[in-house]
């Protein structure tokens, strides 16, 4: 019997693209605040949600530990949870529901409720945690359990005696002490359909950690509604303790769940040298900036087991990444490229279609920019405005009911962008295919008829009253400008 039952609202097969891919990753942020909670001796139980069905499992897991209190504690390392699908509110409701019908308290917590606590007190639950939560969890629970009034803490938000919607003093509760908790509970959740699953799809096992919490940049895109700002991060020796746990429990490659990893270079050698030491290295893959691959960065990197860098490149125009306030320049991303290449670490591009002011000549740009760095692999996604960013704030007028995607594979314009969501999604096809045909010959068949359908697309796509931005070098978004001019154009 436990005092807590901690889940979470993603699960694998609600979301088509990414049973498709089948890499599943345990709720780290999940297991982070079991973490706290245990620290207090509050006795946890965990149910994953991840590749277990939200529906009857849970149910009877309710019925035999009768919890006194049920926490839907979203991970806040995992893009998935920080998209705000749909999807995943209406299996959020469906829990605190079912919490209720046993008699259970419910805690919710999370990037979607973060934003919109109201909508999720309205939905059932009773309280929403906002920001870094761990420690206004702990104190939630302790005064729960033991039968204490609930005082006013940052980031807590209920419904009071008189019905009113209240909130703590501090909207966003801050957590300065998170780099300090022991290692998330893996322990409350089993790994072996995880390896199971990684196995059969990739012929090995992949697990996640995270080494820091947060991004301190500024992108005007990116929500960061748990940690703003702020930035955390752990001591090398333990995060390279903890890769030694996880390759002698048989993990055979590690995700790095940051948001930016080797912000600190200096960390970054250190935490070489504490993996080195321990002969913890097993291969990683991490997410990052471009202008932080220095060259001493990289080698440090490697020598760390880094096998893959995703660097959020965005696009291939000047002109958009400033627009983003993304603060990087091309000569960043080619420079990085290069030297990654040239250290054997996979260089990845994370690439957005339909940020306002692009038009067809920044899209071309972004496609020669591929064809020209070759990276090995690209993830693409469109301009998602969530709230509290600069970027929603430009478009919120013009967005209409629709104002989340419901799964990961949604891809939906939800603004009046350059062009239509078909147009977006057709480049966003041809292109996937064109760089999949550089590793794999035999995929080769089908591009030029793809790209052949770009071209027919983009005259009949144009979005007529699209966001209004300034002109590039003269040139409107109908004018064509073949790939091989489209070199000298970014430098121009």
């Amino acid at each position: 019997m436990s005092d807590v039952l901690l889940t979470h609202s993603y699960h694998l097969p609600f979301d088509a693209k990414q049973l498709r891919k089948m890499q599943p990753y345990t709720p780290i942020g999940t297991l982070y605040a079991a973490t706290a909670l245990r620290g207090h001796d509050i006795t946890v139980a965990v149910f994953d949600a991840m590749l277990e069905p939200p529906g009857e499992k849970l149910f009877a897991l309710l019925e035999v530990q009768r919890p006194k209190i049920v926490a839907v504690y979203e991970d806040d390392f995992n893009f998935l949870s920080k998209m705000c699908l749909t999807r995943m509110r209406e299996v959020a409701k469906e829990i605190s529901k079912a919490a209720h019908e046993i008699g259970a308290i419910t805690i919710i917590h999370g990037s979607d409720s973060t934003d919109n606590p109201e909508l999720f007190l309205a939905s059932g639950f009773d309280y929403v945690l906002c920001g870094e939560a761990e420690s206004v969890l702990v104190e939630l629970c302790s005064s729960i359990l033991e039968h204490r009034e609930v005082p006013e803490l940052d980031g807590l938000v209920r419904i009071d005696e008189l019905g009113k919607v209240a909130r703590g003093q501090q909207r966003l509760a801050k957590n300065p002490s998170w780099a300090q908790l022991a290692l998330p509970s893996r322990d409350l959740i089993d790994l072996e359909p995880y390896r199971a699953a990684w196995m059969q799809a990739h012929g090995y096992f992949s697990t996640n950690m995270v080494a820091s919490r947060g991004c301190p940049f500024h992108c005007n895109w990116c929500a960061k509604p748990i940690s703003g700002n702020r930035f955390h991060l752990r001591v090398a020796s333990v995060v390279a303790e903890e890769m030694l746990v996880l390759k002698n429990a048989g993990v055979q490659h590690v995700w790095f769940g940051d948001d930016v990893f080797a912000l600190n270079r200096h960390w970054v050698k250190e935490f070489a040298e504490e993996v080195e030491k321990r002969d913890a290295a097993i291969p990683f893959k991490v997410q990052s900036r471009a202008d932080l691959m220095y060259e001493d960065t990289v080698l440090h990197l490697k020598a760390a087991g880094c096998a893959e860098v995703w660097m959020g490149v965005e696009s291939g125009a000047q002109s958009i990444l400033d627009a983003m306030d993304k603060g990087i320049t091309l000569s960043n991303v080619i420079a990085a490229r290069a030297l990654l290449q040239n250290a054997g670490i996979r260089a990845c591009f994370f690439l957005q279609f339909g940020y306002p002011g692009e038009t067809w000549i920044e899209l071309q740009q972004t496609i020669e920019l591929v064809r020209e760095l070759r990276p090995d692999d690209i993830g693409i996604s469109f301009s998602y405005p969530l709230p509290g960013t600069v970027f929603y704030e430009r478009v919120q007028a013009q967005l209409g009911d629709k104002r989340n995607w419901n799964d990961s594979d949604d891809l939906c314009i939800m603004f009046k962008a350059a062009y239509t969501t078909d147009f977006y999604r057709a480049v966003r096809e041809a292109l996937h295919a064109e760089v999949d045909a550089w590793h794999h010959p035999y995929a080769t068949d089908n591009v030029a008829l793809l790209w052949q359908r770009v071209h027919e697309l983009e005259p009949v796509s144009r979005v007529s009253d699209a966001l209004e931005v300034p002109a590039l070098n003269n040139l409107t978004s109908s004018t064509f400008v073949p790939v091989e001019q489209l070199t000298a154009l970014r430098s121009s």
